[in-house]
């Protein structure tokens, strides 16, 4: 019988220990969280120092009944959970629910699932740490707090149902003043004025760029007129190099941001694959191992042992000239935490070729961008040779500028998208005095963008920036606020729905600071103390609590009476004669006969704007996407295919006649050879 039992939290974890521990060793899975705030009720005494009421999570119950029994007949128990806040908290949980107070047990941690780093592991069992457990207990109490306190309150304005989330919401708030700000853009026009120019006596071309902004057609013009038959003289020449720096290795952040933009994986997605790489595969020749590090971190920070490992690889394979000579990196910050290594392989022996055939296509790919990321981290500096070139006809000043690779550098293992464009331009040889000829040129019309509509990853980048959430909980928030069709995801891009809009108008104006982004950044620099062991976790839900309490009490008080009744509209319910009524569910507003339960029938909701479609004359009503997002059109779609994004007015533009849109406190003419651009108090 096994004298030493090691508790983990999930199969395939105790899958791979269980293989670099001997026969004296049981390995079990508790398979994540066995006890939790009780969902039925708040669990916490807020009148009694907050004291936290603890329960079995529904359905433990036997596997705790099996974990008692291994854990009588075993001399020594080992709680190997995740590194992390998380995992200690998993643990510190199970001394409790298996009475491990009296017995022999202690806590191990490895940043990675392999045969060492488990041994090793039992040479340095600890005590738990009580700092990370109350930095999980302070975010865990502070988000039931919220929820419980203001979720109530949604289902009073908008719908039963709904929840807040003290993340969550913050992370909402981003992508409704992106969209915002999307609407309220109005593009404004510039053009830019490339020529191609010849050395006299030979045949090859050189491309420049006109330096300065041109903001109208007749500024261009005038430019055209200036410079037809002029001479381009050569005024200055460089010639230098560039160096593009190898990437770091991966953080939790970056690599949802690459995989994303590589791989096209969705956070949660990336998350999910990571845990299968570090909780260990079956590799031929090698067992079953994990293949990278932990991958829940902020740091870029790599061990001695690791970095040693790669350079000797890189120079026995590559050469001793790509091996990085630059002293390790670290990031700074005052909201790095640094508590566990990059993302690596866990073993740079085994390349993505040698497990190729072992995993799942997702899988090898997901661990292939890991490994070429961290072994570029390693190499070299790539390289460029660069000449740039200044030129002046008619006192107007033109640029040219070429970049040959001169250096792969990590470039032969790891390309990345700003590198992946080499400017070939034939500028070698051209001296300053040399006069150029007018061969051509070309003017091209533009207009500004509005910002970018958020992805996960630009949303997971913004947020790590702000210092809004932490490694582990990027993929969760934007998951949940997606689950809760607050946004949708169409391609890769992010837009808020009519039920996310509702509900973030509501946050802002009930509880600003829930959703301020200083706030909550700064409330994880507390939660940082917690951790550190310089703030007890109580003093923080002490001073949150009670403002909480107030701007709750507040809004149950001020939006009592701006409850949502349900609206009666004009439509006739065709089966039993009533009058519908306009009601909200998870994707918006819909119509539904007052008469339930004896009458279920529904309808599509089609608010009406006051606007008459411009091709057939009937009513423009607002529409929705299958996955939420909002748009107008006419009432007779599909017979007419009349649609906008923005909002259109009555007012037609008086420039061309067309339709105009709303864009903050303008309207827009939606017709582009037009862009006509009036005032809202001009209507």
């Amino acid at each position: 019988m096994a004298k030493n039992l090691v508790i983990v939290e999930s199969p395939a974890k105790a899958k791979t220990i269980k293989k670099f521990l001997g026969t004296n060793y049981e390995v079990i899975a508790s398979n994540g969280h066995v006890r939790d705030l009780p969902k039925s009720q708040m669990g916490i005494d807020v009148d009694h120092d907050f004291e936290v009421k603890y329960i079995t999570i529904r359905g433990k119950g036997d596997l705790l009944a099996s974990l008692r029994k291994a854990v009588k007949k075993a001399d020594k128990v080992y709680l190997a959970t995740d590194p992390d806040r998380e995992g200690e908290a998993i643990s510190w949980h199970l001394t409790k629910a298996l009475s491990l107070e009296d017995k022999n047990y202690k806590r191990i941690t490895f940043n990675e699932i392999t045969k060492n780093a488990v041994k090793n592991s039992m040479k340095d069992a600890r005590e738990i740490d009580m700092n990370l457990v109350d930095a999980q207990q302070a975010r865990r109490v502070l988000d039931r707090l919220v929820g419980y306190s203001i979720s109530p309150i949604l289902w009073t304005k908008i719908k039963r149902g709904l929840s807040a989330g003290r993340v969550q919401s913050v992370a909402l708030r981003l992508v409704c003043d992106r969209e915002s700000e999307i609407d309220a853009f109005i593009p404004e026009e510039y053009w830019t004025l490339d020529v191609t120019l010849k050395a006299k006596g030979q045949t090859k071309k050189i491309p420049a760029k006109y330096t300065k902004e041109i903001t109208s057609k007749k500024q261009l013009d005038s430019l055209v007129d200036k410079l037809n038959g002029a001479d381009f003289v050569v005024k200055e020449v460089k010639d230098g190099q560039r160096i593009s720096k190898s990437p770091n290795p991966f953080t939790t952040s970056t690599l949802q941001q690459e995989a994303s933009k590589k791989l096209n994986f969705s956070t949660s997605k990336t998350m999910r694959l990571a845990q299968q790489l570090y909780e260990g595969v079956d590799v031929k020749g090698y067992g079953t191992i994990g293949l990278i590090t932990y991958l829940r971190t902020d740091s870029i920070r790599v061990s001695d042992e690791a970095v040693a490992a790669a350079k000797s690889y890189i120079e026995e394979h590559y050469g001793e000239q790509y091996v990085n000579s630059e002293k390790a990196r670290s990031a700074s910050g005052k909201r790095i935490q640094d508590a566990h290594e990059a993302i690596r392989p866990t073993n740079i022996a085994i390349t993505p070729v040698i497990v190729k055939d072992n995993l799942p296509r997702d899988l090898f790919r997901l661990y292939q961008l890991i490994y070429n990321r961290f072994l570029a981290s390693q190499m070299a500096y790539a390289v460029y040779d660069t000449v740039s070139v200044k030129l002046e006809a008619e006192d107007e000043k033109f640029s040219s500028a070429s970049s040959k690779l001169h250096f792969d550098g990590y470039l032969s293992v790891y390309k990345a998208e700003e590198e992946e464009k080499e400017v070939a331009v034939p500028l070698q040889g051209l001296k300053t005095g040399d006069v150029l000829a007018l061969a051509d040129m070309e003017d091209k019309q533009h207009y500004t963008q509005p910002p970018a509509h958020y992805t996960e990853a630009s949303l997971v980048k913004t947020m790590e920036e702000l210092g809004i959430g932490r490694p582990s909980t990027y993929a969760p928030t934007i998951t949940t606020i997606m689950n809760r069709r607050y946004i949708v995801k169409e391609q890769k891009n992010l837009y808020v729905t009519e039920l996310g809009e509702a509900v973030n108008q509501m946050m802002v104006k009930a509880f600003p600071e829930i959703v301020d982004v200083d706030f909550t950044a700064n409330m994880e620099s507390l939660l940082d103390g917690v951790e550190e062991g310089t703030i007890q976790w109580k003093t923080i839900i002490e001073n949150f609590y009670p403002d909480l309490n107030v701007a709750v009490k507040s809004a149950e008080k001020d939006l009592e009476h701006v409850q949502i009744a349900d609206e009666v509209s004009d439509v006739i319910c065709d089966r039993c004669g009533r009058n519908m009524v306009i009601k909200y569910g998870p994707h918006g507003k819909f119509l539904a006969c007052p008469g339930f339960p004896e009458c279920r029938n529904t309808k599509p909701y089609l608010e009406k704007i006051g606007v008459a479609c411009p091709k057939c004359g009937k009513d423009i009503v607002i529409r929705k996407t299958k996955k939420g997002r909002r748009y107008y059109g006419c009432e007779d779609n599909p017979n007419c295919d009349f649609m906008v994004w923005q909002k259109p007015v009555e007012q037609k533009c008086p420039k061309c006649g067309g339709v105009m849109v709303e864009k903050g406190n303008k309207l827009v003419c939606v017709n582009e050879e037009c862009g006509n651009v009036v005032n809202q108090k001009e209507k």
